[in-house]
């Protein structure tokens, strides 16, 4: 089971948006029982990124993990929703 982390600025607002969002898509693509997600603020979360498999993010995060990370804003906005969605499913099916 993959680790999926949601993260925003305070971990009360945005992340539980996307949370919610996030949810759905699992559900309506068959994928809920293989992930186990977690919600919080990135104070939090920067001494610990490594311990999730996939993380998602609705705040600026720093230059050293920006490669872990998926932009969570398309799920705020609409624009480009789907292919942040892709880039979920490929790390759940890795």
């Amino acid at each position: 089971m993959k680790k999926l982390l949601i993260m925003c600025g305070t971990g009360i607002a945005t992340s539980t948006v996307v949370t919610g969002k996030v949810k759905t898509w699992l559900a309506e693509n068959g994928l809920e029982n293989q992930v186990q997600l977690y919600q919080s603020k990135i104070s939090e979360e920067l001494s610990r990124i490594n311990d999730y498999d996939i993380v998602v993010s609705t705040t600026l995060v720093p230059d050293n993990i920006k490669d872990k990370v998926i932009d969570g804003v398309p799920l705020l906005t609409g624009i480009g929703k789907e292919e942040m969605f892709e880039k979920i499913k490929e790390q759940i099916l890795a």
